[in-house]
């Protein structure tokens, strides 16, 4: 949108079930921080909305876990998560929750007018119920066997190993998470949106109006158009969340994705009266800072939604970032292989801007990247302290040596080519980091903010004032090229602080400090400008920006992370809690008769071709024959083996597994792999080559 009157920013909601850990601030807080900031500076109209949702099965598993009520979940995770984010500097103008009645209150009528205006499809339909708890099952409360990686452990709407999203009816050996019995199929009615009603003008709005979205954006919307929509369940069966606000609908709560984007709305009406400004104005941008796992309900469903409703403003944009690995190794919060936020504060006190840093040099933008102890450290020492610290550290202590502690003259008459083209750098450097920030590539922008402080560095050395000063006996008019050198180092200091602040919010603070000056000078027009600070003014002593972080606080993280990590076989069985009265017992299998193994058809295939799936980085396409007949698998492996390497190859083929389309390919079976204690998969394959098409008994 050209000129927006307002912005309207949101980020994500984190769940109320636990702590925020980097990879949450990498994904979408920081970007959306850095985001608003700028906004700020430009004195934009921008409004900055974030909240806990506290509905949801997750919620509920956590109050299970503990023996506790879901309110005392949200009531305690809410707060540690609000003082994180505040203590991380992410400067929402409301953080909210979705447990507040307007929220309710918002919710329930945006359903309702839905409702009353026809929209919904009102089906009976049979889903898992458990008999010893007495309940419906979402699909979180469902664990099984993934069917395209062989985790255990997946749950009934996503495989957390290999990240494949699931049905309940996809799991194999599908259990209960509350009591952990066999789940039986029960009739329940439900309201469902639908989806496919809207996919035209779906396509229209994103794929030919909304090209410029980030690649991984636009080609998860087109994938998912391009596969067809479908009718999505509004509501579901459970006694925490928002009731249905319809009669006879007792025991139905909303859907926590039908739910939990209406927050924003809610949030932005427990803020402001002119809440409707922001939201149903035409010259609002609207831009949600979310992270992939997020895209489908945030780029499909709420925007149908809105449309379905009328009156919203729809995203202008929606940059999503990819996931944040620790370690080399995948976020998990069951393993407890996270870097929690709240902890970091009380482990690195002071150092909030340092990890602000690293996360936005390190964002993952465009792919998964990496965060490692390692490269915490030295992205700290080697640019923060290093160039960036170095310099400003260098021009106060130069100043206060050799310009008395003030603001020297420019002298214009003997500006050189090393002078002008500092002054030129200065003027470029805003220009590109506004471009930069205004496409949300924010690793990019940070990046020219510290090239910056690197040219400055190289322009002190070429111009060595301390040389220059020893010379002043002979040569006094020498005093004018260091008066040039330190008024320009010091103008660019100012600048530096301008450009750092929507990235280092502490850190421009302190410089302003230094500098004695009020936070007018941050506004964004400011930079650029060579006229910052006045000749002859002032200015304190220097101040470190930036401590060195040492080998053993690094090493003493990597322990902390380490000695934390949760490994499957160290899970145990919950104590019996309070509220249903029945044990909890995640991780375990049910035992089967033979009966129930005689129902599934083995068989030993041989793979004759393989090759990648497409925009998909773990999943292979594999042509496996099985005597009478070749099958198209396609399987989760391509991290552990080269198309070219297993042709030929002999596996195990559960043969009568329901198709499941995967990518857009029809998966007609799955191959048998065993995990090592590594994580590595291995082929189960018989010992020597027999007939494809045998059968394993």
């Amino acid at each position: 949108m050209n000129n927006p009157k307002r912005y309207l920013v949101t980020a994500a909601l984190p769940y109320a079930n636990g702590p925020v850990h980097i990879g949450h601030l990498a994904g979408c807080y920081l970007p959306a921080d850095i985001y608003v900031r700028y906004l700020r500076a430009q004195k934009k109209d921008v409004k900055f909305i974030g909240g806990s949702d506290e509905h949801g099965v997750p919620i509920t598993i956590r109050a299970m876990k503990e023996g506790i009520t879901p309110q005392q979940v949200v009531d305690r995770y809410h707060a540690i998560i609000k003082e994180s984010m505040k203590q991380m500097g992410i400067s929402f103008d409301i953080y909210s929750r979705t447990s507040n009645k307007v929220h309710h209150d918002t919710a329930s009528a945006f359903f309702k007018k839905l409702y009353d205006d026809g929209l919904f499809e009102e089906k009976e339909s049979e889903q898992y119920f458990d008999e010893k708890a007495n309940t419906f099952l979402a699909d979180r409360y469902i664990t099984g066997t993934c069917p395209v990686c062989g985790n255990p452990n997946a749950y009934g709407d996503q495989c957390e190993k290999c990240g494949s999203s699931l049905s309940p009816e996809q799991l194999i050996n599908p259990r209960s998470a509350l009591s952990d019995a066999v789940p039986v199929k029960r009739k329940t009615k439900h309201w469902y949106f639908p989806l496919q009603n809207y996919e035209p003008w779906l396509k229209e709005w994103i794929i030919d109006g909304h090209k410029e979205w980030k690649n991984n954006v636009y080609g998860q919307c087109k994938s998912w158009l391009d596969s067809g929509l479908q009718s999505r369940a509004m509501t579901r069966d459970s006694n925490w969340g928002i009731n249905v606000p319809l009669p006879g609908a007792e025991g139905k709560v909303l859907y926590v994705w039908f739910d939990a984007p209406i927050g924003y709305i809610s949030a932005t009406k427990e803020l402001t009266d002119q809440w409707a400004d922001y939201w149903c104005q035409a010259d609002t941008q609207l831009v949600h800072f979310i992270g992939k796992d997020n895209i489908v309900f945030h780029c499909i469903i709420f925007p149908a939604m809105l449309k379905a409703h009328g009156g919203f403003v729809l995203p202008d944009n929606v940059p999503a970032n990819e996931f944040l690995n620790i370690e080399g190794d995948k976020v998990s919060t069951s393993r407890n292989w996270a870097v929690w936020v709240h902890e970091y504060i009380k482990d690195f006190p002071g150092c909030e801007d340092v990890l602000r840093y690293v996360l936005c040099a390190n964002a993952p933008e465009t792919k998964d990247n990496d965060f490692t102890w390692k490269d915490f450290q030295d992205r700290n020492n080697s640019e923060l302290v290093s160039i960036f610290g170095n310099f400003v550290n260098r021009s106060w202590v130069l100043m206060h040596k050799l310009c008395g502690g003030k603001v020297p003259k420019l002298h214009e008459d003997i500006l050189d080519e090393k002078d002008k083209a500092l002054v030129e750098a200065i003027r470029q450097t805003k220009t590109k980091v506004e471009g930069l920030l205004e496409e949300y590539k924010f690793r990019d922008a940070l990046f020219e903010v510290i090239d910056l402080s690197r040219t400055g560095n190289k322009y002190m050395q070429e111009k060595e004032p301390w040389i220059v000063a020893k010379q002043l006996a002979e040569n006094p008019a020498a005093q004018k090229s260091i008066d040039n050198c330190m008024h320009l180092c010091l103008q660019l200091t100012a600048n530096l602080a301008i450009l750092i602040n929507p990235f280092l919010p502490d850190t421009a603070k302190k410089m302003l400090g230094m500098m004695k000056v009020v936070d007018k000078i941050l506004d964004w027009e400011n930079a650029g400008s060579v006229k910052l600070l006045s000749v002859g003014y002032s200015l304190r002593e220097p101040q470190l920006l930036f401590r060195k972080i040492e080998d053993a606080e690094i090493a003493a993280q990597v322990e902390k992370l380490k000695a934390g990590l949760i490994k499957p076989n160290e899970s145990k069985v919950e104590e019996t809690q309070p509220q249903t009265s029945i044990p909890i017992a995640i991780g375990s299998k049910p035992e089967i008769v033979y009966d129930d193994f005689a129902k599934i058809d083995l068989k030993v295939g041989t793979i004759v071709s393989a090759e990648k799936v497409e925009k998909a980085d773990k999943l292979l396409k594999l042509q496996i024959e099985l005597g009478t007949e070749t099958r198209t698998i396609v399987s989760g492996i391509a991290l552990h083996y080269q198309p070219e390497a297993i042709i030929g190859k002999q596996v195990v083929v559960v043969a009568n597994l329901a198709p499941r389309k995967m990518r857009g390919i029809e998966s007609n079976g799955m191959i048998l792999m065993a995990e090592d204690k590594d994580g590595k998969l291995h082929f189960v394959s018989p010992e020597n080559m027999i007939n494809a098409g045998s059968s394993v008994s």
